[in-house]
């Protein structure tokens, strides 16, 4: 089974105006949507990396050349992501995947958020006169969890030594790079920021300022940290010199983090949660991410003939944005580290009460305010810099990886001699004791950022878009598109989207791209859309990665970021050309 990529035809400017036609073998009930793309996916037999700058696709593309997997490549490619967008993640944030073994046809998750150091709690905080948790600073530094969980993974299913994927970012980051464009725009616009401590001016503001679109950045002391990740694995990040230097600015700041917070902390392998939708199974991982809430979103939309209703008609957007109200309410009102709080998730995914909560949408009508379920803290949080990439190799076998820092360059603190700015992942505990999700010692935040995988048949597909508390809807949003409307995953990453990043009222961020007599209508049904133009931030960034079981891989990556989807080359040049 495969889906049909579309009838196109060239508009202006040569972009691409597409008529979906569906699913193979699929009726299609209501009209074809058109959706104007700035690219195609590509296609290959062999293996594909999609990432949000092309110097990390590349990199994770010369591992699979040198005989690496897609779990060697996404490892590569997300280290220079590390250096290359430093906005939006960096070896100080944590990281999550799911991986699919073609061999066995299995998923696997594996959670690699850290935890808050030893001696922070919310009595702590409290006790300092602080009523919420902050958004900067050394009380939002959790413990770092991306590098143990490269070594994790690797160890578990890599096959190429740590040296082979660090090897592109070391030479990066020493010899330097041409900053791109939108990541340049986004440094530029963290200047003021990065200005306030020393070590971090000193490491992203070379010259007293952020570098320019084509301006060659390099950043020798992070090229430092990967040579002992090269050497030592997770050791190399988690003892010695690096943790050290951590530990060094956690006590200049008034932190409380320890040797062995940092030496102790392991991931965790994980069971994908999943759930059906129009035939496809949808997996995300469990608590304490917001995973859920993309699943619980589609339960919602599955109870309403979304395809009758039509690519980014009045009922379809009407119907998502309220099933996102519903969910997120739930999620954020369960949803915490599962070693501290066990989430009702059997419950939360039910079909049957999904059905329920379901009747809870006006047809007519947007509802400002709604509760949470009911079964036997936070404040609003617009913090979304993140990077999404996804990898397959010429077996079949893909990643779906999502690293970051969560803010805007993350706690704004640069641990001395490492190029590493830590992240401010804590700053999504509360400090309200009776939530499940208050800030305690070695206990693990609820984590915006979630890895995706769907698949039908024979066909699978890893995909990931970022930012921030846009994830979950983007993710139900993206499988609509396929699901509903028989969109490709290029078609279904570059069409208009809504993203609402509050937890109450009726506002609602609204791209250019749906139409505006849909928005006209919305807004007379008490939305309050926020137009957006096309191709900004607000809506993230997305890239995914497919197989249709006969041996064919695809690959895309939306034009709203400098990213792309770079396949892996035949062995034409060496002794050995045969696969």
């Amino acid at each position: 089974m495969s889906i049909r990529s579309a009838l196109v035809s060239i508009g202006v400017a040569g972009v691409l105006t597409v008529t979906a036609v569906g699913q193979e073998g699929a009726p299609r009930r209501g009209p074809a949507p058109l959706v104007t793309v700035g690219r195609s996916k590509i296609a290959t037999t062999y293996g594909i990396v999609a990432a949000s700058q092309p110097l990390a696709a590349r990199a994770g593309v010369q591992v699979l050349e040198r005989g690496g997997n897609a779990v060697d490549a996404a490892i590569a490619a997300n280290a220079v992501e590390a250096l290359v967008e430093p906005y939006y993640n960096g070896i100080g944030g944590d990281l999550f995947v799911i991986y699919y073994e073609a061999k066995t046809g299995k998923l696997h998750g594996l959670n690699a958020g850290g935890w808050a150091p030893t001696g922070l709690s919310a009595a702590l905080l409290k006790s300092k006169g602080m009523d919420k948790m902050p958004g900067k600073g050394i009380y939002t530094v959790t413990v770092p969890g991306a590098v143990a969980g490269w070594d994790m993974l690797r160890a578990k299913f890599g096959k190429l030594p740590m040296s082979d994927l660090m090897a592109p970012a070391i030479f990066y980051a020493d010899n330097g790079f041409p900053v791109s464009e939108i990541i340049a725009d986004a440094w530029a616009r963290g200047r003021d920021f990065l200005a306030e401590e020393k070590y971090t001016a000193d490491t992203f503001l070379p010259n007293g300022r952020a570098p320019k679109a084509g301006e060659v950045f390099k950043n020798p002391d992070l090229a430092g940290s990967f040579k002992l990740i090269a050497q030592h694995g997770r050791a190399g990040f988690y003892e010695g010199k690096t943790a050290e230097a951590i530990l060094r600015v956690s006590r200049e700041k008034g932190g409380t983090m320890t040797a062995a917070d940092l030496k102790e902390y392991q991931p965790e392998w994980v069971e994908p949660i999943s759930t059906t939708y129009r035939g496809w199974t949808v997996s995300e991982l469990p608590p304490n991410t917001q995973g859920i809430a993309a699943l619980i979103m589609l339960n919602l939309m599955e109870s309403f003939p979304m395809g009758e209703y039509g690519f980014h008609s009045t009922k379809s957007m009407h119907t998502m944005i309220e099933a996102k109200k519903l969910a997120y309410a739930d999620m954020l009102r369960y949803v915490a580290d599962p070693k501290f709080s066990k989430a009702p998730v059997a419950a939360m995914l039910s079909k049957d009460h999904a059905k329920a909560r379901a009747k809870l949408i006006d047809p007519a009508k947007a509802a400002c305010s709604v509760e949470p379920s009911v079964f036997d803290g936070l404040t609003n949080s617009p913090g979304g810099d993140t990077i999404y990439l996804s990898a397959i190799d010429k077996d079949g076998n893909i990643v779906s990886l999502i690293q970051s820092l969560y803010g805007s360059f993350g706690s704004g603190l640069v641990a001395p001699g490492t190029g590493i700015m830590l992240h401010n992942r804590g700053g999504l505990f509360t400090i309200d004791e009776s939530h499940p999700n208050a800030l305690a010692p070695r206990k693990r935040p609820l984590h915006t950022i979630i890895p995706a995988f769907m698949q039908k048949g024979d066909v699978k597909i890893g995909f990931g878009i970022m930012g921030g508390f846009n994830q979950a809807q983007a993710h139900a949003q993206f499988v609509a598109d396929i699901a509903d409307y028989g969109l490709d995953i290029q078609q279904a990453l570059e069409a208009g989207r809504f993203t609402k990043g509050s937890f109450n009222g009726c506002d609602v961020n609204v791209e250019s791209l749906v139409p505006e007599k849909t928005r006209t209508e919305l807004q007379a049904m008490g939305h309050d859309i926020r137009l957006v133009q096309p191709r900004s931030g607000t809506f993230g960034y997305g890239q995914a990665v497919m197989s249709d079981g006969a041996g064919v891989h695809f690959g895309a990556s939306e034009p709203r970021h400098d990213g792309a989807a770079i396949p892996e080359a035949p062995p034409v040049f060496t002794k050995t050309s045969q696969r």
